[in-house]
């Protein structure tokens, strides 16, 4: 190394940081080299330069463009004893750290959570989502993550931040009481919930929530089938309403068929046919008067035609059948 190449390397008379996307701090490279006085800082939008002497912060610095003299470093002229007619270069470690709002961040239950809902029991659910945050406070962040590190990016603190956001489902939501359902048809108010459950958390490493989104929230694929299954039995149970809705439908057909609405009647019969033999097979009641017993073998058609609907399934079916068929024997 040459006499010009070591002096060269002495004194830096320029500092500024252009940052790469996903960096939250990065200290400048100084090593052994002082800081000239009268160097220029140029700090850019959503940006904060910070001076250090023996590990704590002295001087901070907000987008703007500085000349580096004892008016600009008030703290660090007092702690370095400087008079008003400071010349020499100093050494110092600079840092700068991004208030910029990083977004499209993923989260997700890498485990399901165990959710005690008061109407089905225990439920294991998982759930995934997205968010956001910035840095807010420099001083935490720098002591508790940053520390003596050249670097810190998003993707070195997302293990942690999901962790956290994990935690809070599982302590905030699964132990709160409310039902699978109502969680499920209000996740806007569950995605506030989360937020507000781990911004204290964030917090103390210097980092503020911008925003916390639930984006799916679902059961093991054999509950949800047996959700689903029950929500069709109370369907089908209901006679009344499927009687209408039969009849509705062969108002609509005959409609649309060549027949016009001449064939509206035999529709609407047919409708309420199907509702009837539904409330007699099954034993069910509908608001519609009672109807003298029917034979068996109509019965057994009727429900035929309610398995080839696909109303009935094929179990259902066989064991009214054989219902019917032992009234006659």
């Amino acid at each position: 190394m040459g006499i010009l190449d070591f002096l060269s390397k002495q004194f830096v008379d320029v500092i500024d940081w252009v940052e790469e996307p996903g960096q939250l701090g990065w200290r400048v490279p100084l090593a052994d080299r002082e800081i000239q006085n009268g160097a220029q800082l140029t700090v850019r939008e959503g940006q904060i330069a910070a001076f250090f002497n023996e590990g704590r912060i002295a001087d901070m610095f907000g987008p703007g463009l500085y000349t580096l003299d004892t008016s600009t470093l008030p703290l660090m002229t007092a702690i370095m004893n400087w008079d008003k007619g400071f010349k020499s270069p100093f050494k110092s470690d600079v840092y700068f750290f991004s208030e910029k709002e990083q977004i499209g961040l993923k989260w997700g239950t890498a485990q399901p959570v165990t959710l005690r809902d008061p109407e089905l029991g225990p439920l294991r659910v998982r759930a995934f989502g997205s968010y956001s945050f910035r840095i807010k406070e420099v001083a935490p962040f720098a002591s508790r993550i940053m520390g003596t590190l050249g670097e810190v990016k998003v993707a070195d603190i997302e293990p942690q931040l999901r962790a956290a956001i994990q935690t809070a489902l599982a302590t905030g939501v699964a132990g709160g009481g409310t039902a699978f359902l109502d969680l499920a048809a209000s996740q806007t108010a569950l995605s506030e919930a989360l937020k507000a459950a781990v911004t204290p958390t964030f917090a103390q490493w210097g980092l503020s929530v911008e925003s916390f989104f639930v984006e799916s929230l679902s059961l093991p694929e054999e509950v949800q089938k047996h959700l689903d299954k029950a929500s069709s039995m109370r369907v089908l149970g209901d006679l009344d309403r499927y009687a209408k809705f039969q009849t509705a439908e062969a108002i609509e057909t005959a409609a649309a068929q060549s027949g016009g609405v001449a064939g509206v009647g035999a529709g609407a019969a047919a409708g309420l046919a199907i509702g009837q033999a539904m409330t007699g097979a099954l034993g069910g009641t509908a608001s519609a008067p009672s109807a003298p017993a029917e034979d068996p073998f109509a019965l057994i058609e009727k429900l035929h035609k309610l398995l080839d609907m696909g109303a009935l399934t094929q179990a259902e079916f066989d064991t009214k059948k054989a219902e019917l068929l032992g009234r006659i024997r």
